[in-house]
């Protein structure tokens, strides 16, 4: 394993330094590894190894494309196991998380009855009274009159970090009030 590293580790210096055939030499030998990576990443989080190709082309063109940033002090094999890494979790991301079922398995199915609310506008609206000012402030512009936090911050001149603290409070004291009716 060290060796083999230590021969990457040559091999991209020697292509950083233009020698096109060391270049050609580590891209083979670096590619079934890579193949091997992609295929037992995408094994273990679930997904099918069909896709572990176009991971290994988006691996090997970010090291072309990035080959200029790697440091020729430091080993080759961190760097490219980052890269590979990165490339690996954006496919990932990309992909999502996919579960397929058959509809007719549900055709049966009713939907169930609309549950009824579980307090009154009127209960919400005193309550929202009982809160203290600036709380209901902020909960008045974001959820009555749907202004985002940072037009809220503004209205108010708080910072967006304040105005989130302040809904929060103000969320937790109102479901608090209303639980205990």
């Amino acid at each position: 394993m060290r060796e083999r590293e230590d021969e990457w580790t040559g091999l991209m210096r020697s292509a950083i330094s233009g020698d096109d055939a060391a270049y050609h030499r580590l891209l083979k030998a670096i590619t079934p590894v890579l193949r091997a990576a992609a295929r037992r990443g995408l094994a273990r989080a679930g997904q099918p190894v069909d896709q572990s190709e176009d991971i290994v082309q988006d691996i090997l063109l970010a090291v072309h494309l990035k080959r200029q940033t790697w440091d020729t002090s430091a080993a080759f094999a961190p760097w490219l196991f980052a890269i590979a890494r990165n490339k690996l979790i954006d496919a990932l991301r990309r992909r999502g998380k996919r579960i397929f079922v058959n509809i007719d398995d549900f055709a049966e199915t009713l939907p169930g009855e609309t549950p009824e609310p579980t307090a009154l506008p009127s209960e919400v609206s005193a309550q929202l009274q009982a809160l203290p000012a600036r709380q209901r402030e902020v909960l008045q512009s974001i959820a009555v009159e749907s202004a985002s936090i940072k037009d809220t911050a503004a209205k108010f001149s708080m910072t967006e970090g304040a105005v989130r603290v302040a809904l929060h409070r103000g969320l937790a004291s109102l479901t608090a009030k209303l639980r205990d009716q």
